[in-house]
């Protein structure tokens, strides 16, 4: 049986890998959505379906381009899947609001590769009880 911090590295990487997807220039962010092993959704940023694949307008971010953990857990519910006790892992830490949809999801785990500057997402997942880890993978700072 595989240790538990291997298979979150794996996932991590599988993560970071995802996203590649991302048109973002800024950043690109992915995120899975493991629950028993399986991996049930995944998600990176960019702007929703149907819309141009363009992130930022004269170097900033356009307001509707949606994060990674959003666009896994709305993938979520359009499917017959639901997150409740599942893993969410996360190249970078989640902001307050994708923090918020977290907690309503019934996730309870968060695993994420890099810091963001601001910090009051990963306060709020720990205030709602849920397990918060930093994992940093070579090479991905």
């Amino acid at each position: 049986m595989e240790s538990k911090s291997k298979l979150d590295l794996r996932y991590l990487r599988m993560a970071r890998i995802w996203s590649e997807n991302s048109y973002c220039l800024r950043r690109q962010v992915g995120a899975l959505v493991v629950k028993d092993k399986m991996i049930i959704s995944d998600g990176y940023n960019g702007t929703p379906s149907g819309f141009e694949n363009i992130c930022e307008e004269d170097g900033v971010t356009k307001p509707y381009v949606l994060h990674a953990e959003a666009n896994a857990i709305t993938k979520i519910a359009r499917s017959g899947n639901n997150s409740e006790g599942a893993t969410l892992y996360v190249t970078d830490s989640p902001c307050i609001e994708c923090a918020k949809l977290i907690i309503q999801a019934g996730i309870r785990r968060v695993v994420f590769a890099r810091s963001y500057r601001l910090t009051d997402g990963i306060d709020l997942l720990r205030r709602a009880g849920i397990e918060v880890e930093q994992l940093p993978i070579e090479g991905y700072e």
